[in-house]
């Protein structure tokens, strides 16, 4: 009898691991599935690592039934970043967030750490991390002074966010993993818990590459979706098709709504849960900018969120963070003399970067809805994954599939 129930508990163990192999298994980027969004064409990886040097690292955190949270690692080279950082600027596109680290970033325009993305109430925690991380790098032993940048959206509904489970060692680990190449994407790291237009979300990525005669730069994008709205995927109004989208359940029925304000919640702190939530982007090319124009350049990043249907809502905190890998502009720190030239693009020479980044902003987000899987969390709550037949049933009937 102990051995019959030992081996009916391995079934059942193994059977559960087949299922959730099988799930991920299915999942399939925008670009597999005949969605192609926008003109230009994508790298190799079509994602944020196409841009050379740059890695992309992820600890998920998935525990019992209430912790579903993380922290993804963006590094721009592999270098120690203190000492060699890199030209950067920051969009604030509606600043209901906690972004740590972002004004030194507007007042210098430059990185100066790796980029770290967490859940809001763990963001103090990673800060930590990465602070520990640069102050014990060789080289560094005498800084008294850095300046940790990390990025968050709010896990929380299903997420126990209030436990503030992420630690240092989370962080060394994100930032451990990082790799180049093709980026894990969906409920892992910081979007390992997040909820986007209706359906789960969480970490999305995509590339574009202009062309030749254009200067054939690479833009990269990674997202971290949390945010609500009316989905559109090119042009097609499937949130409407669906039912599930802002407002959905309150103009028919403002008494009775069976939407996500419905499981449990309430608006006490004024927050909305059919649409608020947040989205961090993170913006890198290859092309020789510095921070006026990598602010320019994340600006129009922000635009990628309206072609999928957001709308920068109440308590959405919507930031955008972009920098450029040039080598010939990196800011040494042990370069001691008084003055630096910087050879850059011209202004006229932007557009091209401008279009790229708007495309690689709208498929990282719609890759990261398509890459997510259902999932249950703290106090039951589950967020449905995007019904992917349904939706391209809808894209085929807009044309909006290939």
């Amino acid at each position: 009898m102990k051995y019959s129930l030992i081996l009916i508990f391995s079934l059942l163990i193994l059977s559960a691991t087949i299922m959730e192999t099988t799930s991920a298994q299915n999942q399939q980027r925008t670009r597999d599935l005949g969605i192609h969004t926008g003109i230009l064409p994508t790298g190799q990886w079509n994602a944020i690592t196409d841009v050379e040097g740059v890695k992309v690292g992820h600890k998920t955190r998935i525990e019992g039934t209430n912790i579903r949270t993380g922290v993804t690692a963006i590094l721009p080279h592999s270098g120690n970043m203190f000492r060699e950082r890199v030209p950067a600027a920051v969009y604030v596109g509606n600043g209901f967030g906690k972004a740590l680290g972002f004004t030194q970033v507007q007042e210098l325009g430059e990185l100066e750490t790796p980029l770290a993305l967490t859940n809001t109430l763990s963001i103090f925690n990673a800060a930590h991390g990465v602070a520990d991380y640069v102050l014990n790098q060789p080289g560094n032993e005498n800084v008294r002074s850095v300046n940790p940048v990390v990025g968050e959206t709010n896990d929380g509904w299903l997420n126990d966010i209030r436990a503030r489970v992420i630690s240092t060692e989370d962080v060394y680990d994100a930032i451990s993993a990082a790799v180049s190449g093709p980026v894990e994407e969906g409920n892992v790291g910081a979007g390992t818990g997040t909820t986007t237009l209706g359906f789960k979300g969480g970490i999305g990525t995509a590339s574009r590459v202009i062309p030749e005669n254009l200067g054939g730069y690479t833009v990269g994008v990674l997202v971290q979706s949390n945010f609500g709205g009316v989905l559109t995927i090119n042009g097609a109004p499937v949130g409407e098709e669906l039912g599930n989208h802002y407002l959905a359940t309150r103009q028919t029925a403002p008494s009775d709504q069976t939407g996500v304000l419905a499981k449990g919640l309430t608006e006490e702190d004024g927050y909305d849960f059919d649409v608020d939530g947040s989205i961090m982007i993170v913006v890198t090319t290859d092309a020789p900018i510095t921070s006026r124009n990598l602010e320019r350049l994340a600006k129009r990043a922000f635009l990628g969120i309206a072609k999928v249907g957001g709308f920068a809502s109440n308590g959405s905190g919507d930031y955008v963070i972009a920098f450029s890998t040039h080598p010939d502009l990196r800011i040494s720190l042990d370069d001691d003399s008084p003055k630096q030239s910087n050879l850059e693009l011209r202004n006229a020479e932007m557009t091209p970067l401008f279009l790229a980044a708007v495309e690689a902003t709208e498929e990282a987000i719609l890759n990261s809805l398509f890459m997510a899987e259902t999932m249950e969390g703290t106090d039951g709550r589950v967020m449905e994954s995007l019904p992917v037949d349904d939706v391209m049933e809808i894209l085929r009937k807009y044309n909006a599939v290939q």
